[in-house]
């Protein structure tokens, strides 16, 4: 192989993690390119540690659980689903490939499944190329850009809203409203797109006062969706006008 990618695999104790070890017990191989961190469920994992897994510079991410239907946790697999779907949607708007970060369920009895997953993933990101945060000079605008992801993430309004999701679509909202599980999903990645946009903004306005003009000039992003974005975070008290050159107001971070 021209290099050797380095893979971090995030794999459930029951059933992924046994069919690794099923696959070593049977002597079935597979590339050395693979370091894996054992979870009980893969609806344990936190989008933060999938992101800072990759700024670190592995150059693939596997998550890897029970079938559907075979989760220990009843749905702790799915809603690792609703979570990397999220994720790799946000990773795509970095430059960074979101096929860098894969999802696979993978039974206790597939010792030759998980083999078969790790050599197909190595040729895929073989084929890729190595990270550009790998090394010792990483691309400077998708550090950035994942750095924003990473923030994202760790809202916590991400995690009630997934953990929530069963009771939504199934039971209905504290307005007594069901929602379907496509509409769900598609709710909540407008939600987190958002805040990606919001927390772009927080970082350019932390380094320096900016008005609605320059900052949709900056994102590429219409003045009136970027002042829907302000007005939102001025509410939360996370900026503020700072002052007033001729009509336009800049706006500067406030400290949290």
């Amino acid at each position: 192989m021209s290099y050797e990618p380095k893979i971090v695999g995030f794999l459930c104790n029951w059933c992924a993690y046994s069919a690794a070890d099923l696959a070593g017990m049977s002597r079935i191989s597979y590339p050395p390119t693979i370091r894996i961190v054992r979870l009980m469920c893969s609806g344990r994992i936190d989008p933060v540690i999938v992101v800072d897994t990759l700024i670190n510079g592995a150059d693939g991410v596997l998550i890897a659980g029970c079938l559907p239907g075979d989760c220990h946790y009843v749905e702790g697999n799915l809603n690792a689903e609703v979570r990397i779907k999220i994720l790799k949607n946000l990773i795509a708007k970095t430059g960074l490939e979101p096929e860098r970060l894969r999802l696979e369920w993978i039974p206790a009895s597939g010792g030759a499944l998980f083999a078969d997953v790790v050599k197909d993933f190595t040729n895929q990101l073989i084929h890729l190329g190595p990270s550009p945060l790998a090394g010792e000079n990483p691309d400077k605008n998708v550090l950035e850009l994942l750095e924003v992801v990473r923030d994202t993430v760790a809202d916590v309004r991400l995690r009630e809203l997934v953990g929530k999701k069963r009771q939504i679509t199934e039971k209905g909202n504290v307005y007594g409203e069901v929602v379907s599980k496509e509409e769900f999903e598609k709710r909540l990645a407008e939600y987190m797109n958002d805040e990606f946009d919001r927390h772009r903004i927080l970082r350019m306005l932390k380094d320096h006062p900016l008005s609605v003009r320059e900052l949709s000039e900056r994102l590429n992003l219409r003045p009136q969706r970027v002042l829907s974005h302000i007005a939102a975070m001025r509410r939360k008290n996370l900026v503020a006008v700072e002052r007033i050159e001729g009509t336009s107001p800049l706006y500067t971070a406030l400290e949290v």
